[in-house]
């Protein structure tokens, strides 16, 4: 907001010991609000003209000290246009706390960055996954490698920011590190959040990436067909790693569990349902929502399996799950043994369950969001990929509907022809035709 009015001036201030040599005191008024400072400057009274505020004549130290008083001017008029431009009001005691050197430094982009991190490394297992941070420590690792290359420095200013900065960065992604469109938007979403932070800290006003556009490419990530999950189920492999993993991901296709519920299963949460039939009664790792599911006998048959096994027994864990990485690791060759034309991957299982195991048997949809322990229907959506054998189905019954149609409209017309044949007769004997 601007001042209503604003006053600056220099002046001499007599010490008490008197003398010749006096103070040079600065006064910043603003709105009737004074404040003054000492400059740390003395000098002669003499070779002071208070009308221009500035030392006379043509001496050196004369044209030193006016460089220096030229110099604080600026320094306010920076101060100012910095409150100006952060929206804050223009008080003379900013000014003044700004000329002294009282206000806090300003932040800077990666050090608000690693702030947040730290702050989410804090907050793992209480809201945050680790995979989500580690996105988020990948994102700063090239956002600071970006600032290196481009700016030639250890880091950058939110004043700094602006769209042009965001569509570099952008093409630094896309160019230098390689990253697919999709990967390069959700650095990009990343990073927002720091400047969006950044501006409810009331950092900086404006936020740079109000004009900046990026669209997403809609990927289609299709489920296991039923043929599919049957080779994948029935499928032998020679080596007892490939076993457990193939079981570990049949399981998630006939329960739905994403990765980290599927490892953190405890037999615990095997119980009673309402039914009198076990069901998995837990809590997603990733949302906290609850999830129940009743158990199919192809799942039951795999818990069965690995009940005595000794990780099993050693955690407390229903089913003898490797990391992430090892599992996905895995998948990639048990998929080549399979010979499927894809990659298999520990979030394919859950998709898997949602469509082919679950709407694809006349499943409703919102029993499978609860099942996959979804918050909208709209999750759910993203998981209903009709498969042809669906398809195919339907496309029999609304075939049969059609026929069926098409032989009530025959039939009537049968009638109707008969009808008008029987008239016909009647007025030929009628009129002796």
């Amino acid at each position: 907001m601007l001042e209503n009015s604003f006053g600056l001036s220099f002046f001499l201030k007599t010490p008490r010991n008197g003398g010749n040599l006096r103070n040079i005191y600065l006064r910043i008024t603003v709105d009737g609000v004074p404040r003054e400072t000492s400059t740390k400057r003395k000098w002669e009274v003499s070779r002071w003209d208070q009308k221009t505020e500035r030392a006379i004549g043509t001496k050196e130290d004369a044209k030193a000290l006016n460089f220096f008083l030229d110099s604080l001017l600026m320094k306010v008029n920076e101060c100012k246009t910095e409150l100006l431009y952060s929206g804050k009001p223009v008080t003379s005691e900013k000014i003044m706390d700004y000329i002294l050197g009282r206000l806090k430094p300003r932040v800077k982009v990666l050090e608000e960055f690693e702030s947040h991190n730290r702050e989410m490394a804090a907050l793992i297992g209480k809201g945050y996954a680790e995979g989500t941070l580690d996105r988020f420590t990948i994102t700063i690792n090239h956002l600071r490698e970006f600032i290196r290359i481009k700016f030639n420095r250890l880091d950058m200013e939110f004043a700094d920011l602006d769209l042009t900065f965001i569509k570099d960065f952008e093409f630094y992604l896309r160019t230098v590190r390689n990253c697919s469109n999709n990967t390069t938007l959700k650095y990009i979403a990343n990073f927002k959040k720091i400047v969006l932070r950044a501006i409810d800290k009331e950092i900086i006003l404006k936020d740079p990436f109000k004009n900046f556009k990026g669209r997403k490419t809609k990927v289609i990530k299709k489920p296991l067909s039923s043929q599919e999950l049957y080779e994948l189920e029935n499928h032998y492999f020679t080596t007892d790693r490939l076993n457990v993993v193939r079981d570990v991901f049949v399981f998630q296709c006939y329960t739905g569990l994403a990765y980290i519920d599927a490892y953190q299963l405890k037999k615990t949460e095997i119980k009673k349902g309402i039914d009198g039939k076990l069901w998995i009664i837990s809590a997603r790792q990733k949302t906290g929502s609850e999830t129940n599911v009743p158990l199919l006998p192809q799942a039951l048959k795999i818990i069965e399996r690995y009940k005595d096994h000794p990780l099993c027994l050693e955690r407390g864990t229903v089913l003898p799950v490797s990391s992430n990485q090892k599992m996905n690791e895995y998948l990639k060759e048990i998929a080549h043994l399979c010979g499927f034309p894809f990659t298999l991957n520990t979030h394919m299982a859950r998709r898997t369950f949602g469509s082919t195991v679950t709407l694809n048997n006349n499943v409703p949809i919102h029993v499978v969001k609860e099942m996959l322990g979804h918050a909208s229907v709209k999750q759910t959506e993203a998981y209903a990929i009709t498969e042809q054998a669906s398809i195919g189905r339907e496309m029999t019954i609304l075939d049969k509907r059609l026929n069926k149609k098409s032989r009530k409209i025959s039939e009537t017309d049968r009638e109707l022809l008969t009808k008008l044949e029987k008239e016909i007769l009647k007025i030929k004997e009628k009129y002796n035709i």
